[in-house]
């Protein structure tokens, strides 16, 4: 996690991949000995880095990765090309780390890129691999030998291992000028991938006849009669050493440190939402009981509720950015689905929507002039915020299992449009055709409009001067909010208010268990 430090990453690391049995001292401890075998003591409090803030070095970067694995004490470390976007230096460094590990009984398995001689002096065992096929497997120095038997010879002052890849690649200089002075030029017209299919069979072949091959073959078949006799499907289970709740507290403990750590997005929408807030009230300002405030309130409050919808959308990048993180930390036993989702909920999602749904509310009810009650003023903090947290359950849903922010974008903006039509401001729901009326209960903006609306109109007055209990007004005029709310097919009682609340309420569980399903079977599958 960029945003926290080296000492920070490899204490979560610890705290939900150790025993609980240990005390934090005794964590501490670990810690500490990891830090300074990694070298990364002046480092311990730096932060790692993003994108927006400058931090460790690539190579300090790629020994803190290694350090969150080695928090378990592992017996067989596996790495993934633990010098890829390092300098030769960094590499060397890290290498020889990995070396001094080795040295101490761990047994380290890692795919690597062009190394150079130094580091390829640091190998013990070469596995060399073509088109799927096993070129060579055995004691990285006796690789040489194995070539030159092979009648493939490394010229001098040539790195071993670019030369094993020119042999197999069939573009190693001898093997050219063997191939010019036998075939001519017009062998050399052919594609590379035919032209090698036969240099990779005989190296194959070849490999097969060797003295390293039979006795790899001995050691195979002894591990695979153990195997067949255990018959474990242990490997396809994940196991964890700390409870939910622990686990819970730790996610969303990190969760709000990245918050905290990264301000600019919550920062910036935050001030976006002020900014806006004293436009609107600037716009719609100390709005009139005549018929121009129906006009100007339902325009008003169709637009706070879109608002709350398409804020919600920055919610995309919770579970898109950290996918390639969630999954390697799940798979690797750190928490459970649940504890990471309900930890990104709690410490994420719920602070930012409430603190701007809240702020929101507090700056355009006053500057507006709305219905000047207690009641009403926290039933329409109360329903903003409620969209909000509908809106944002379903940009997860979305978002959940997406690679790319750009798609979940385009779904979530095709949605809310959709929505937005059959809010009820732009068309009144009771004249849409029957096969298309039944979208307007799948519309968020509709559930939030409604009772925004309801909150507002009900016992409002638009026609000043006239008593509209002894009068009796025209059929096509709207001098009270029940004549408007009825207008447009809402239901005046106390149920037609909380109904929405209930909706919002259940589409946003719906929502939530779509993303958590689709977390849940992300890791299945993956």
């Amino acid at each position: 996690m960029g945003t926290l430090t080296v000492r920070e990453n490899l204490q979560f690391s610890a705290a939900l991949r150790l025993p609980s049995t240990m005390t934090n001292h005794e964590k501490n401890e670990r810690i500490n000995t990891i830090i300074q075998e990694l070298g990364l003591a002046k480092v311990a409090d730096s932060k790692i880095g993003t994108h927006f803030t400058r931090g460790v070095s690539g190579g300090e970067r790629k020994r803190t990765s290694i350090g969150m694995e080695l928090i378990t004490n592992p017996s067989i470390l596996f790495l993934d090309e633990p010098t890829t976007g390092l300098d030769s230096s960094s590499a060397n460094a890290v290498l020889s780390l990995l070396k001094r590990m080795s040295k101490e009984g761990r047994t380290i398995i890692f795919s690597i890129h062009q190394p150079r001689y130094s580091i390829f002096k640091l190998f013990d065992s070469l596995t060399l691999l073509a088109s799927g096929r096993l070129m060579f497997h055995g004691p990285a120095q006796e690789a040489l030998k194995y070539f030159a038997s092979a009648g493939h010879h490394c010229e001098p002052y040539n790195n071993p291992a670019d030369f094993f890849l020119d042999v197999i690649n069939g573009d190693s200089s001898a093997m050219i000028l063997n191939r010019e002075n036998r075939d001519g030029e017009a062998k050399e017209t052919e594609e590379p991938s035919k032209r090698d299919e036969p240099l990779i069979e005989k190296l194959a072949e070849f490999y097969v006849n060797s003295t390293f091959f039979r006795e790899m073959k001995v050691e195979l078949d002894q591990l695979l009669g153990v195997q067949k006799r255990k018959k474990s499907r242990v490997f396809k289970e994940i196991t964890y050493t700390t409870s939910f709740c622990h686990q819970l507290r730790w996610t969303a403990k990190r969760s709000f440190k990245n918050l905290l750590g990264n301000p600019q997005a919550s920062i910036a929408e935050l001030i976006i939402t002020v900014i806006l807030g004293l436009v609107i009230g600037a716009i719609f300002y100390d709005l009139k009981s005549d018929p121009t405030g129906i006009q100007n309130r339902a325009g008003v409050l169709f637009f706070l509720t879109n608002n709350q919808c398409f804020s919600s959308m920055p919610s995309v990048e919770l579970l898109v950015v950290e996918k390639k993180l969630f999954m390697h930390e799940h798979a690797s036993g750190y928490y459970r689905v649940s504890s990471y989702f309900f930890g990104k909920l709690l410490s994420d999602v719920l602070p930012i929507r409430t603190l701007t749904s809240i702020l929101f509310t507090c700056i355009t009810y006053f500057l507006l002039g709305l219905k000047p009650t207690v009641e009403a003023f926290f039933m329409m903090m109360f329903t903003l915020t409620m969209v909000a947290y509908t809106a944002s359950s379903m940009v997860l849903a979305i978002a959940a299992g997406q690679s790319v922010v750009y798609i979940a974008t385009l779904l979530m903006d095709t949605s809310f449009v959709f929505m937005m039509i059959f809010s009820g401001l732009l068309v009144n729901l009771r004249t849409v055709v029957p096969w298309l009326s039944w979208l307007q209960y799948l519309s968020i903006n509709r559930y939030g409009y409604v009772a925004l609306q309801h909150n507002e109109f009900l016992g409002q007055n638009f026609c000043p001067g006239l008593n509209v209990t002894a009068n009796s007004t025209c059929s096509f005029a709207i001098c009270t909010g029940e004549e408007y709310l009825m207008d447009q097919g809402i239901d005046l009682s106390p149920w037609g208010l909380w109904q929405n609340h209930v909706a919002l309420a259940s589409m946003t569980v719906i929502f939530l268990t779509v993303a958590y399903l689709k977390l849940l079977f992300l890791n299945k599958y993956s």
